[in-house]
């Protein structure tokens, strides 16, 4: 029986050919290709992108709603690229901490938080100490997670409230 195909016989002896061109589309060799142009008088040559910006040109300024359109996309795609290669330059920055601890006493003061006691005896005005209200003094002692005191501890909690006397103690707090 003879058919199309011999038993035991490539169809093709020669194998598979070889490419004779790289992967190279026809856009590559056309955009490759360089173009004698007499623009003002001189002659030039272009690449074909170029000639075709020129001609997108041309036409956005002769009113093409699409070549203007164009035109926009590509300044903006150049204006994109210069700015990644040159970043706007930076200011330096300067940074001025000021630690004042009146800053904090003057808030508490205005919240109703603390005011000042009386100054000590023989000190001026610095040496007045913050009193504490005693709603502010009570939900700090009271509040979850506390940890347990010491009688000295105690002590100056009831020296720097306003009403000691009217705290309410709990029982787990000393140590």
């Amino acid at each position: 029986m003879s058919g199309r195909f011999v038993k035991g016989q490539s169809g093709n002896p020669a194998g598979r050919p070889r490419m004779r061109r790289p992967n190279v589309s026809a856009f590559d060799i056309i955009f490759d290709k360089k173009l004698t142009v007499t623009h003002g008088g001189v002659e030039r040559e272009l690449g074909v992108d170029e000639v075709l910006e020129l001609q997108t040109y041309q036409a956005a300024l002769k009113g093409s709603r699409l070549a203007i359109r164009q035109v926009l996309k590509m300044i903006e795609k150049r204006e994109a690229a210069l700015a990644k290669l040159s970043p706007p330059p930076q200011r330096p920055m300067s940074w001025q901490v000021e630690y004042d601890s009146d800053n904090a006493n003057e808030a508490m003061i205005l919240l109703g938080i603390a005011e000042y006691g009386e100054p000590t005896p023989g000190g001026g005005p610095a040496t007045r100490s913050l009193r504490f209200a005693t709603w502010a003094t009570q939900a700090g002692i009271s509040r979850p997670g506390r940890r347990k005191l010491a009688e000295r501890d105690i002590d100056e909690i009831r020296r720097l409230t306003l009403q000691p006397d009217k705290l309410k103690w709990p029982r787990s707090i000393r140590a």
